[in-house]
């Protein structure tokens, strides 16, 4: 399946793309939208093996309260802490993900202890994974989601002792408009002196509103599949997501930063038919350039959300297998022995 640009569907996932279901825009009805969301996630409940959570209510200045759900492992070798919890090392605490979903700002939020990615990386890093349940667009526009994950984790950091995390191995990670946040909270937290990261992960991030303006890397008229041309939908969550009549700021598209020195390492996925991937792949050399040590991957022939279709391809399996490992690197350094 070639295109103008050279770039085919992978021979592994052609068979997946063609028997996708009928492209539908989850933007013209973002409540039915959420709704089905909600309806498929009930339908496939999350293995919890060897994993427990409890939620919290963070309060913010409103009164309002932000939710999130910590998920620990349930027996880890040498595990201390005020809950059971506990870990490897450094008296027996371990490393916290901030886990921030995606879902374009405005939908992609889990069930009540169900977050599958939260409870796969608590399993195999293994971590403390905090799943944030933030304010989702258009009913809160930008900056109420990023400053709901930045509170996250500043309220992580504080109760590091608590919650039986090191406060030295905190770390974010999150898919697509979850890596674009990640990517702004890692600035936040530098620019504010917050919480010291030990890691940024992003897959597929979502960077930068300015994509509205860019052509269409794979033009409409030549993708097998309007699920490979899903750039009229990130253009839509950024219209959804910006203050109205404004141009993108605090921290809304972390892209726009001029100044990426001292962020905390970092690693970028991306996907060779995403329109997001040149964005992704930009932002990882400026960091570079910045002096900030990066891991980048593309995923070749791929998609954007692939692997929800493919889950158990060789591809979807080696793309999670590397964001896993190189998450797990981080948190657990060799010199933490």
């Amino acid at each position: 399946m070639p295109f103008p640009s050279g770039i085919t569907v992978h021979p592994e996932l052609a068979p997946y793309l063609e028997a996708l279901p009928p492209y539908s825009d989850p933007f013209v009805d973002i409540a039915a939208t959420r709704e089905r969301f909600g309806e498929l996630l009930a339908a496939t409940p999350a293995d919890r093996t060897g994993v427990r959570s409890r939620r919290y209510d963070i309060p913010r200045e409103d009164g309002s309260a932000l939710t999130v759900e910590v998920y620990r492992p349930e027996a880890v070798e040498g595990a201390e802490g005020a809950e059971g919890s506990g870990g490897s090392s450094r008296g027996g605490a371990l490393p916290a993900v901030l886990h921030f979903h995606g879902g374009g700002y405005a939908i992609g939020r889990a069930l009540p202890g169900q977050d599958k990615t939260a409870i796969d990386l608590c399993r195999e890093l293994p971590a403390v994974t905090i799943a944030v349940e933030y304010r989702l667009a258009p009913e809160h526009r930008c900056p109420a989601g990023v400053e709901d994950c930045y509170r996250a984790l500043e309220w992580t950091a504080q109760r590091a002792a608590e919650l039986g995390i090191d406060p030295e191995r905190i770390a974010v990670t999150g898919k697509s408009a979850g890596g674009g946040l990640s990517a702004a909270v890692a600035q936040m937290s530098r620019d504010r002196g917050g919480p010291a990261l030990a890691y940024q992960s992003m897959c597929v991030p979502d960077l930068d509103d300015r994509i509205a303006d860019e052509p269409d890397p794979v033009p409409a008229e030549h993708a097998p599949s309007p699920w490979v041309n899903s750039l009229r939908t990130i253009r839509r969550s950024w219209q959804h997501y910006l203050p109205e009549g404004s141009a993108a700021g605090d921290y809304a598209a972390a892209a726009r930063a001029e100044d990426l020195t001292g962020l905390p390492p970092a690693y970028v996925v991306v996907c060779d038919l995403d329109p997001l991937r040149d964005g992704g792949l930009a932002y990882a050399r400026r960091l570079m350039d910045a002096g900030v040590e990066v891991t980048v991957r593309n995923v070749p022939g791929a998609w954007h959300g692939f692997e929800l279709h493919a889950p158990r391809t060789r591809l979807a399996r080696e793309m999670a297998a590397h964001w896993t490992g190189h998450l797990r690197a981080a948190l657990y350094p060799a010199t933490a022995s």
